[in-house]
């Protein structure tokens, strides 16, 4: 089994040598002395969440609230290529989080929640804020539980006008949609860059939000014969680009 995952800053991993002790406390700390109940001897993993991780054994446990790490050795992960990002729009109650959570187990590498028209869900104020550090949250211990040194990132809310520039600078973007012509299982992928796929909400995509993102060079693509919800649609689309493009090798 693989070692369980906790985040540190970078200025605490960075630079460090084998044998070099980290000190894990605060939540993390925590987390790890009293819910995982780690004990002298076991293998821990620590990472900045932006790629670069330490792996090393628990050297001291300091009660119910931090531990001692001592290092082995340093991994820095190279930033994904092509680096694949999902623009999601607003799911009803919990499910923006559901797909965050699975689309970061996946390895998808960032997140663009989406005002699409036709959602019920609004971000607004308060309400707003909230959601969106819940989703950043999840983000976290997702990436956390799937052993990953890089989380995904997840940007703020975007509209559909501020999405254009996004999908014209893409090396390669898609919309899912049930009517595309083409399917996504064959569409032509470039070997580096940025992959944006647009998941719609579950009364769809509009036809001037289709007739936007075409323009911008986002065409329509089918991802099976099925109509899968908003919530998991780009975790299957996610899935099925990372293994072609050989990032899942």
């Amino acid at each position: 089994m693989t070692a369980p995952v906790f985040v540190v800053s970078t200025a605490e991993l960075a630079g460090r040598a084998p044998g070099a002790l980290v000190r894990l406390d605060g939540p993390e700390g925590r987390h790890a002395a009293a819910v995982k109940r780690l004990t002298v001897g076991e293998p821990v993993t620590l990472t900045d969440g932006l790629g670069l991780g330490g792996h090393g054994t628990v050297s001291a446990v300091h009660g119910k609230d931090a531990l001692d790490v001592t290092l082995d050795r340093l991994a820095a992960e190279p930033a994904p290529s092509p680096r694949l990002t999902v623009v999601q729009a607003l799911p009803k109650g919990d499910r923006g989080e559901l797909a965050v959570e699975t689309m970061t187990e996946v390895g998808v590498d960032a997140v663009i929640p989406w005002a699409a028209a036709r959602c019920i869900t609004q971000w607004k104020g308060d309400r707003g804020a909230k959601a969106l550090a819940k989703w950043r949250a999840t983000a976290r211990e997702a990436g956390k539980q799937s052993r990953r040194l890089r989380f995904p990132e997840v940007h703020e809310p975007m509209t559909t006008r501020q999405l254009l520039p996004l999908l014209g600078a893409a090396a390669f973007a898609a919309v899912l949609h049930e009517e595309g012509a083409e399917p996504l299982a064959t569409a032509e992928l470039p070997a580096t860059g940025e992959l944006v796929l647009v998941v719609g909400p579950e009364g769809g995509v509009s036809p001037e939000e289709l007739a936007a993102f075409a323009e911008a060079g986002a065409r329509p693509h089918r991802l099976g014969s099925s109509v899968l919800r908003t919530s998991t649609a780009g975790v299957a689309a996610g899935a099925l680009l990372l293994g072609r493009t050989g990032r899942w090798s």
